[in-house]
């Protein structure tokens, strides 16, 4: 990572992003062509991943240099990460950029918003913090960092009414492009999957730690199912060749998942939509899960240390979107020391076979999928060429 500074004539009057993870990437990726269309064509740069360099983006610096998560955990790579944003404060003010939007990545982007507003360059977050979760300090942060937030849930309106944070509804980018209905049918025929025997995709995280936390749960709870009912097709989608290395190591450690098990870069959605039941970690896995309609179990494991900190922040009882959206306990969530095989297997066997709550899940996640739906890539990139015209 070197500190060289580009001439800023190229990168002038466009917009400069962060995304700071894998989800960051897709949901970004998903609302660029619409912003660079609405920008007249200026540079849209940063620090982005594979899907936003191919819709156009130019990347300074890979998602992957971000990946870290927890409190505990960041603290090792603190230097690293204050250099880095140090570096890129210094490198956006060169550039002229008219806007900065922060995509998710609240801990690291928000501090940079602040940095760059104060420098007069209007800033645009894109997927507000959790604060309804947990971590409501937050709030004062954002007020002093953000000139606009783009909400992606409709109950966040409610949650920032009155808080002096200019806000605006844009929809769920995901709802726009997962199908109202599954083609199961067409996915596992596609991936290759033709013999009628039941699908289970396990995602256990994008970043290696989250790989580590969670496998010997996933992929042991797989193992007891498959004894006691018989042989399936595991799919995991792999983040990047590196998760799937780790992904690979890992399920070798269970012999009868390693001779089912099919792990593919990039193939998140069709693993998903191949499905009969999903086992994934916390995070907008979980939500994707729900708006394909597929019966889902949640599991997440992280140091005690980081997980005991973040529990005593919580202010709601459950952690996976679908629950939280939906207000009710929909999703059986295994968290920390409840995230064990033999417990999620059961679950995850449920889920596999109770044909009455798949149905009666169908229905309610179709009705929260209406609920997200909006003109996602409009709302962003107007909000975003609106805020670059009102560069101080």
């Amino acid at each position: 990572m070197g500190t060289h500074h580009p001439t800023p004539t190229p990168e002038r009057d466009g917009a400069v992003w962060l995304a700071g993870e894998a989800s960051g990437d897709f949901i970004a990726s998903l609302v660029l062509p619409e912003t660079i269309r609405r920008m007249d064509g200026a540079p849209q740069y940063g620090v982005g991943g594979d899907k936003m360099r191919a819709a156009g983006f130019h990347a300074w610096h890979d998602i992957r240099e971000l990946s870290v998560r927890g409190y505990v955990e960041v603290l090792a790579h603190l230097p690293r990460l204050l250099r880095l944003r140090t570096e890129l404060v210094e490198r956006f003010v060169a550039s002229d950029a008219r806007v900065f939007v922060g995509v998710d990545a609240p801990d690291f982007n928000l501090g940079i918003e602040a940095r760059l507003r104060r420098k007069g360059i209007p800033t645009v977050h894109f997927v507000s913090p959790s604060i309804w979760a947990w971590r409501p300090e937050r709030i004062q942060k954002i007020r002093e960092a953000v000139d606009r937030m783009l909400l992606v849930f409709p109950f966040e309106e409610t949650v920032y009414k009155n808080s002096g944070v200019r806000t605006t509804y844009v929809g769920h980018p995901l709802a726009g492009i997962i199908p109202m209905k599954p083609d199961t049918a067409g996915a596992r025929k596609a991936l290759g999957i033709d013999d009628g025997l039941p699908v289970v995709t396990v995602m256990p995280g994008s970043r290696p730690d989250e790989i580590d936390g969670c496998s010997d749960a996933f992929f042991g709870a797989v193992e007891k199912i498959m004894h006691r009912v018989g042989d399936m097709h595991v799919l995991v989608p792999a983040a990047n060749d590196q998760a799937r290395a780790k992904i690979i190591f890992n399920s070798g450690l269970f012999p009868r998942v390693a001779s089912r098990i099919k792990i593919v870069v990039g193939e998140s959605h069709r693993m998903i939509e191949a499905a009969d039941a999903v086992l994934c970690a916390s995070g907008t896995a979980a939500l994707e899960c729900a708006l394909f309609k597929k019966p889902l179990v949640v599991g997440y494991k992280m140091p005690a240390l980081t997980g005991m900190i973040m529990q005593k922040k919580a202010l709601i009882r459950h952690v996976s979107l679908p629950n939280i959206l939906l207000g009710d306990n929909v999703v059986p969530e295994f968290l920390q020391y409840f995230c064990e095989a033999d417990w999620i297997s059961y679950a995850l066997e449920d889920a596999l076979t109770n044909d009455v709550k798949r149905r009666e899940l169908e229905e309610r996640f179709t009705k929260m999928h209406e609920s997200l739906l909006a003109d996602t890539p409009s709302l962003v990139a107007e909000a975003i060429s609106d805020a670059a015209k009102r560069r101080r």
